[in-house]
């Protein structure tokens, strides 16, 4: 080899090295997915859910704890004794109808926006941990500048494609006002689109003035740049504060997930189908509700799964009968033309251990063959959602981030020339230094930043250092390079202004703000 080309190979080695050391932070579009889904229901089946489904509404009824609601309801022709709303099957299917089967989250930075529905999903972090594993590996009560950092983080994690709000709750601010802060950290920190706390009306309106200042009230009504989540109360039920977030969101054109909540064998029977049955009827009453105050505007059908252990009573995940119940959500859905959400990367385990990897790895692996639009709790979730561990949040994101290449499907992009590269090679040799494998050896395989595969010898000899300690290395590495997507300077003291004025008007409590 001439001593030009030893050069040229020993630059392009370093140009290898030093773009592998430089932390691409660049979000990942959102995921179209290349892969069969896994549907284990019949056509025939998918109808016998929605015909038992259509049964509840029509003759046991949902429960709405609202006045306005039950008026609503009133208004388009339900039958509504008391506080039960019956639906009759026809007024559903109209209503439904409506709602768009696809759409285009805007952020703050174009370049992130995210087409939505159909074959095209999402990842989200976790939210609302009352608590977080730190730095440290200490479990202890969250405050506004954590929630800022795994805010940065869900900013520069390439497979997270929002901010979303609450990672943990910020105990440091008055539970009246906190989700105030909670939204300018989300929209201060990324770039991203985030989500919006429901916690009460109230709070729904202040987080979409807060959208409208960011991006303008016009916008708002043409363009879905933020996400609320209202849960049911199961069996059956939606209440005050849900439905008053729900038509917070509607009346402003916003996407609302509507999620009932799901603790198989306690308020479900104890059966995976008829679960399935009454999960569905309460997702459809509230999508229904979406479209009786807007008519047009996005919901996504929601849940959040979780089955109950019969010697404890406490919630599981990563059980079977929730892969199942995943993969059945995902068939209802398309058969109605919604997009769905679910959960993601879930767990019991009280650190990040073995038991934590297998539980979010099962979850995560069914929720990728389901075809989930909206994939929440993707990063960070440990004990039952009880803390957000910043060295779980890192290795989930890689996680996404694998089952994203792995849900895109097969690439054949270069069939042709890795079939030249077996001529080239023959038989006994190696492709190494073929310049196929040069060329391709970034994307040709997914390499994992926080696995350590290296042999134990290796291993041993940088330290013997588990995934724990890699991972909040890299924790520590990502939020020393953190570079701020800069709020433009009018909109950045305007949202200030509003902040300061309403934490005047909310008397600062340890309550939710109802009234003010």
């Amino acid at each position: 080899m001439s001593v030009d080309a030893v050069g040229t190979s020993r630059r392009g080695r370093g140009a290898r090295r030093s773009m592998r050391q430089t932390r691409d932070v660049t979000m990942l579009p959102a995921l179209k997915r290349g892969i069969p889904l896994t549907e284990p229901m019949s056509p025939e089946e998918i109808r016998r859910i929605d015909d038992a489904s259509m049964d509840i509404l029509e003759n046991v009824g949902v429960v709405f704890r609202d006045d306005i609601a039950l008026e609503d309801w009133r208004r388009v022709g339900a039958d509504v004794r008391g506080e039960t709303v019956h639906l009759d099957r026809a007024l559903v299917r109209e209503l439904i109808a409506t709602i768009p089967e696809t759409f285009t989250y805007h952020a703050r930075n174009p370049a992130n926006n995210l087409p939505f529905g159909k074959d095209h999903s999402i990842f989200i972090p976790m939210t609302g941990a009352p608590f977080l594993r730190d730095l440290d590996d200490v479990r202890r009560n969250p405050r506004l500048d954590d929630l800022a950092n795994f805010h940065k983080l869900s900013h520069m994690l390439p497979a997270m494609h929002s901010s979303a709000h609450h990672i943990v709750e910020p105990c440091d601010h008055p539970i009246s006002q906190r989700h105030l802060r909670i939204t300018y950290s989300s929209m201060k920190h990324s770039d991203k689109t985030f989500m919006g706390m429901t916690t009460s009306p109230k709070n729904a309106e202040d987080v979409l003035d807060m959208a409208a200042i960011l991006f303008g009230e016009d916008f708002l009504e043409t363009h879905p740049v933020v996400t609320g989540n209202c849960n049911g109360n199961s069996p059956l039920v939606w209440d005050e504060t849900m439905l008053g977030a729900l038509r917070a969101f509607s009346r402003r054109n916003q996407p609302v997930l509507c999620s009932p909540f799901v603790l198989g064998g306690a308020n479900t029977p104890a059966s995976v189908a008829p679960t399935v049955a009454q999960l569905n009827a309460e997702a459809l009453s509230a999508l229904a509700y979406t479209q009786v105050i807007r008519k047009g505007a996005p919901a996504i059908y929601g849940h959040y799964l979780s089955t109950v252990s019969m010697k404890s009573g406490a919630p599981m995940a990563g059980t079977p009968e929730i892969s199942l119940m995943n993969m059945m959500i995902g068939q209802m859905a398309r058969f109605y033309g919604v997009p769905w959400r679910t959960s993601n990367t879930l767990g019991g385990s009280k650190t990040f251990d073995a038991q934590a990897g297998y539980e979010s790895a099962t979850t995560l692996m069914a929720v990728m063959m389901s075809g989930a639009n909206y994939i929440w709790h993707s990063a960070g979730w440990n004990e039952a959602g009880m803390h957000c561990s910043m060295a779980k949040f890192v290795v989930d994101a890689e996680q996404c981030a694998m089952a994203y290449r792995m849900a895109q499907g097969i690439n054949w992009d270069d069939f042709s020339e890795g079939l030249a590269a077996v001529r080239d090679v023959g038989s006994g040799g190696h492709y190494l230094g073929h310049p196929h494998t040069l060329e391709n050896f970034q994307r040709a395989y997914f390499m994992p930043e926080l696995f350590d595969n290296n042999s134990i010898e290796q291993w041993q000899a940088d330290g013997g250092v588990e995934i724990n300690e890699r991972a909040l290395g890299t924790v520590r590495a990502m939020l020393g390079e953190y570079q701020e997507p800069k709020l433009d300077a009018g909109v950045n003291e305007a949202l200030l202004d509003y902040i300061a004025r309403r934490e005047k008007e909310i008397p600062a409590a340890d309550a939710l703000n109802q009234d003010h």
